[in-house]
């Protein structure tokens, strides 16, 4: 039987990680990404679909902690618009929703609200101008701050797009840019002090839950993205069979709002029908 990362299922999230032997040294591991969203880089933890059931599961070990993480902005220059607007709302999604996560981590807080400013500040000239260098580090720099803030936890934008990811052939981060004003809507009674003093942060003109909503709304058409599940191919056969893998995602967990069977169909429901109430 396979032993260690050999077997990279035994490092799935879950109450047996802990039984994966650590190589002794492990293999250096210098991450230099070419997207400015995941934040994988700077994490002890991957995202991976099991090619046998098309589930996205979650791995954790320490040896997948790079040594280095080099940001270059110039590896990203050429990056289509319509990637770095996905890849850069999947940036924003893990800073917004660790922002979010409940739980008391006051330092991985502060780094997510940055991480947002960040974004809100350099997505839209990063997709206007791909060779915008100042535009894109600041956005690799979002990323990084995403993936370290990560440890707070994220939420159902993570658990309900995994699914649509594992199942279909949406991009990760498209999903979870069409996801997020529906599942913050959803998460108001929790987060809504959270999102005003985020929106202060940020700086908008129109503070409060209702002006970050707004403001995340503009940010998505400026960028293209649909604003409906639907845009992205979807419709209600193809997503009712996810509720169960979404409740069963490591990631809803720590969603500000218990999620529940109810809570995740109506959730993937607005988002198909485009209902924000």
């Amino acid at each position: 039987m396979a032993t260690g990362l050999n077997d990279p299922w035994r490092a799935e999230v879950d109450d047996a990680m802990a039984a994966v032997p650590t190589p002794t040294p492990p293999p250096p591991l210098i991450a230099v990404p070419t997207t400015a969203g995941s934040g994988a880089e700077v994490r002890s933890t991957a995202v991976i679909t099991d090619p046998e059931t098309r589930q996205r599961r979650v791995l954790r070990h320490p040896a997948l902690m790079p040594a280095v993480a080099i940001l270059d902005p110039v590896l990203t220059i050429d990056l289509p618009p319509n990637l770095t607007a996905a890849t850069g709302m999947n940036a924003l999604t893990h800073n917004l929703e660790a922002f979010c996560a409940p739980g008391f981590d006051p330092a991985a807080e502060g780094i997510a609200a940055e991480g947002v400013r960040l974004v809100r500040a350099n997505l839209g000239n990063a997709y206007r101008n791909g060779h915008d260098l100042m535009a894109r580090s600041m956005m690799l720099a979002a990323a990084a701050l995403g993936g370290i803030a990560f440890r707070r936890g994220l939420g159902a934008v993570q658990a309900l797009t995994d699914p649509i990811a594992a199942l279909t052939n949406a991009h990760h981060g498209l999903a979870t840019a069409v996801l997020t004003p529906y599942v913050l809507v959803h998460n108001r009674p929790a987060v809504e002090g959270r999102i005003d003093r985020l929106a202060a942060y940020v700086g908008l003109e129109k503070g409060g839950f209702e002006g970050f909503l707004h403001c995340l709304l503009s940010l998505r058409q400026e960028l293209g993205i649909p604003h409906t599940l639907r845009g992205l191919g979807l419709d209600e056969a193809r997503v009712r069979p996810l509720v169960a893998a979404a409740l069963a995602d490591p990631f809803a967990a720590t969603n500000p709002v218990p999620l529940t069977e109810e809570g995740v169909s109506g959730i993937y429901m607005n988002a198909l029908e485009g209902k924000l109430p």
